[in-house]
């Protein structure tokens, strides 16, 4: 058996697991970079004083199910007012927490658990210290502590950039559909790293504001990168070629473009401040290239324990993989191209 075989035998291992629930679960998946992040700024005006922004993503229209409580004895101090923008509703408003300021005191946020998206949560203090975190689904609150150091912040958005490359399916099935077409391990190395440099430039330029691509029709390229591998893998397993089969990088590099502005909708919908930007754009840049070398590794890894063990894989489970990149791919291109459509009626 060819050392192919082995990379599709070890491919359809890792993903096998998750065809079927990725399959009945592909609305939500191909909305997972849609899904941008709330954000809660607070910031201390006078002793006890803060003001607060709370910023909640719309998407196709419609607010995220999520409400900001504040902490229990802390009452505003101004009437709360909300702008309405194109893509989320920004709420402001003034507190007073006492004497004891916001120390120990949670922050809730109700109907978080029914999204797929986190919240941001930012806080500046009087004295000048900081503090950034990321509230998850699965723990709707988060309570105030002390300020972090650098590298805890640092560490936060390292986190998020992992968290959003695995749990990317689109740009995890754009990784994998490169690897099913590039067979040389020195072609390998060029063709991410090209992915890379297309992709953390601009990821810089959306996160900056130099560059503001429209989101409906960004996600229908990025579903459409994904379908263009699905044929150039047919011809690569027929022995044909092709400019993408014999210029990988080149492909790489092109769709590269694209999948960065989908990385930055994480951080440029959060509506972080300037001057946090450098810092947030550095660390979850880090985040997503160690999430993408993660992935590429362990698909590497197992391809080479399979040839090790000489397992032997039927003709279709070798086949398979191929076929689920660029049967999603069509997926997710129609499901982006409905709303784009109608928009543009």
């Amino acid at each position: 058996m060819s050392l192919w075989s082995w990379r599709l035998g070890a491919l359809f291992a890792i993903r096998l697991a998750g065809v079927l629930a990725g399959l009945l679960l592909a609305l939500p998946a191909a909305h997972a970079h849609e899904a941008r992040p709330a954000y809660l700024e607070v910031k201390e005006t006078a002793p006890g004083h803060f003001d607060v922004l709370w910023r909640t993503p719309v998407l196709a229209g419609m607010r995220l199910p999520i409400r900001l409580q504040l902490p229990s004895n802390v009452k505003d101090t101004s009437e709360p007012t909300v702008q309405e923008l194109a893509d989320s509703l920004l709420e402001r408003r003034s507190i007073d927490a006492g004497s004891a300021g916001l120390a120990g005191k949670r922050f809730e946020f109700p109907g978080l658990q029914l999204t797929i998206t986190d919240v941001l949560v930012r806080v500046e203090l009087l004295d000048g210290r900081k503090w950034t975190n990321i509230v998850r689904p699965q723990q709707p609150w988060i309570e105030i502590a002390a300020a972090q150091s650098g590298w805890e912040v640092a560490g936060t958005y390292i986190v998020e950039g992992i968290r959003h490359i695995l749990f990317g399916a689109d740009h995890l099935l754009f990784v994998l559909g490169l690897l099913l077409i590039v067979k040389d391990r020195w072609m390998l190395v060029k063709t991410v790293t090209a992915f890379t440099v297309a992709h953390s430039l601009t990821l810089a330029a959306a996160t900056l504001g130099n560059v503001s691509p429209p989101l409906l029709p960004l996600n229908f390229a990025i579903a459409l990168s994904i379908l263009f591998l699905g044929p150039e893998i047919v011809r690569s397993w027929r022995g044909a070629t092709s400019f993408t089969i014999r210029h990988p990088w080149v492909v790489a590099f092109a769709f590269g473009l694209l999948h960065g502005f989908g990385f930055a909708s994480a951080l440029t919908g959060a509506g972080l401040p300037r001057s946090d930007l450098p810092l947030a754009l550095l660390n979850f840049n880090i985040g997503v290239e160690i999430g993408q070398l993660g992935f590429i590794a362990l698909v590497l890894a197992l391809e080479r324990s399979f040839h090790v063990l000489q397992m032997q894989w039927p003709r279709w489970v070798e086949l398979l993989p191929g076929y689920v990149v660029g049967g999603l791919g069509a997926f997710w291109t129609l499901q982006r191209a409905a709303p784009l459509l109608a928009v543009l009626r």
